[in-house]
């Protein structure tokens, strides 16, 4: 029997060139599709996936914000966390979500598939460059709990309105699409820019790309490099969040 896997992907073209990889494989098949973090919820209480790969920098709701939802009321259901970042604060964020697997867009359609594989069959994947730095990190004495970071600083809320308003929205449409008061909005956006030390606009958008709440635009993925090259399957056994070799570049 196939894996059913729901997308979560703000990308059009991205989002479709996931699809048919994904339907490439003989032991999964796309049930699904959803363009944000709110839709995607939707969808995964609606189509119950075994799988969803989540973009974690969707438009209003981002992917942590889904993945903690879903996790809630469907904790069997497994999700593997797609981004171009990997800074030590997004890959905690996601893990406490509930992220079974991190996968960076710049990987290799071989490693996508290898974590696709080792998260349906139970174990945890971490991207190579991920586990390497947070080793590196680790052995250097800087670990994550030694300060508390920035974004450690903001609420849930907080969170959710820097990255809706360096995503352009005005305090009235962030208050609609919360479902909260513009006054409400005002004062969690006062609180944050104390919280971070910021003056204006502009330096919370620089913050909320360096945290990953946005993505930067032009991000080029790799995942297609090598798609239906026909090599063999791989089977090699990953443990949980241990390093695991970075695959050869395909063909």
């Amino acid at each position: 029997m196939k894996s059913r896997i729901l997308i979560a992907e703000d990308h059009n073209l991205l989002r479709q060139g996931l699809r048919s990889l994904v339907n490439s494989l003989p032991d999964f098949e796309v049930v699904g599709e959803g363009r944000d973090g709110k839709e995607t919820v939707r969808q995964a209480i609606a189509l119950t996936p075994d799988l969803i790969l989540m973009d974690l920098s969707m438009p209003g709701m981002n992917g942590i914000e889904a993945t903690a939802q879903i996790k809630r009321r469907m904790p069997a259901t497994k999700v593997v966390a797609l981004t171009a970042y990997k800074t030590d604060e997004y890959v905690r964020e996601a893990l406490r979500a509930g992220a079974d697997g991190y996968i960076l867009k710049d990987a290799s359609y071989d490693e996508l598939v290898m974590a696709l594989r080792s998260v349906i069959g139970g174990k945890k994947f971490l991207s190579p460059d991920v586990s390497g730095h947070l080793v590196d990190t680790y052995l250097h004495g800087e670990r994550a709990e030694a300060k508390a970071a920035p974004w450690d600083k903001l609420t849930a809320r907080e969170r959710s309105i820097l990255k809706l308003i360096a995503e352009g929205r005005t305090n009235r449409a962030t208050a609609e699409f919360l479902n909260v008061s513009p006054k409400t909005v005002e004062k969690h956006r006062a609180n944050l820019m104390r919280k971070l030390g910021l003056r204006n606009v502009a330096e919370l958008t620089l913050v909320a790309l360096e945290s990953g709440l946005i993505e930067r635009p032009g991000a080029v993925s790799r995942l297609f490099n090598g798609a239906g090259g026909g090599g063999e399957e791989d089977n090699s056994e990953v443990g949980d969040w241990q390093p695991v070799p970075s695959p050869q570049p395909a063909v």
